[in-house]
């Protein structure tokens, strides 16, 4: 259990000084879902240069870029640590397509919800199993849904912790981490995508627009997946 005293200290820490505090007090029990995105790369930096005790994972959902496998090969290949792998159940996409339709996704919310379900929030709950601290790169200024997240919280359904050292970054902030430690990056950025999710899912962004506009960009919906809802 994280004591009121150690969440205090998380809260007070920068955020590579709490990703060592957090995988000093759950050693080969914090694990860190990537997207591959930047926040999640500045992550990805922190753990991998300070070898944190940390299980670092992503999700490949079977509809991501190309670019996403180019970044993923080149992190392992920088720091010689492999990032893991979670995959949809087969036969939950096959359900799914022959149903509904390859593209169904784009008919409701209700079709697009189900298809996050299968491709990333059931791979997310097996890559959790076991885990008592999950790390994400949430940061508050991404969406509505994120403002007012705490550094440290408890997720009662998924029953562990979850961090999320970057919440008070500003995008500022991580354009500068990125450049000082020369962070790789998805090409996909300087585009303007922002955020990045699936390639049906995801449009480049215009100037003004929130990060998170070109998610489900047909939607007028909390533009959220289900492994972040509150």
């Amino acid at each position: 259990m994280i004591s009121t005293e150690d969440a205090d200290t998380l809260k007070q820490l920068p955020a590579e000084d709490g990703l060592k505090f957090i995988s000093a007090l759950f050693p080969e029990a914090a694990v860190f879902s990537t997207s591959l995105g930047q926040e999640d790369q500045v992550l990805t930096d922190m753990i991998f240069r300070n070898r944190l005790p940390v299980q670092v994972f992503t999700l490949d959902t079977g509809r991501l870029f190309s670019e996403h496998y180019d970044l993923l090969s080149q992190n392992n290949s920088r720091y010689g640590i492999r990032t893991k792998v979670y995959f949809p159940e087969a036969s939950d996409v096959e359900n799914f397509v022959n149903d509904k339709g390859v593209n169904a996704f784009y008919h409701s919310v209700e079709n697009r919800k189900a298809c996050c379900f299968i491709r990333k929030v059931k791979p997310l709950n097996r890559a959790l199993q076991g885990a008592k601290v999950w790390i994400t790169g949430l940061r508050s200024e991404q969406s509505e849904n994120r403002e007012g997240m705490p550094v440290i919280e408890w997720d009662e359904e998924r029953q562990l912790y979850k961090y999320n050292p970057l919440i008070d970054w500003n995008y500022r902030q991580v354009l500068e981490y990125l450049e000082q430690y020369k962070v790789q990056q998805l090409p996909l950025h300087k585009k303007g995508f922002i955020s990045v999710g699936c390639q049906p899912c995801t449009r480049a962004i215009t100037e003004g627009e929130n990060p998170r506009a070109g998610r489900w960009w047909w939607e007028s919906s909390h533009k959220e997946c289900g492994l972040h809802s509150r």
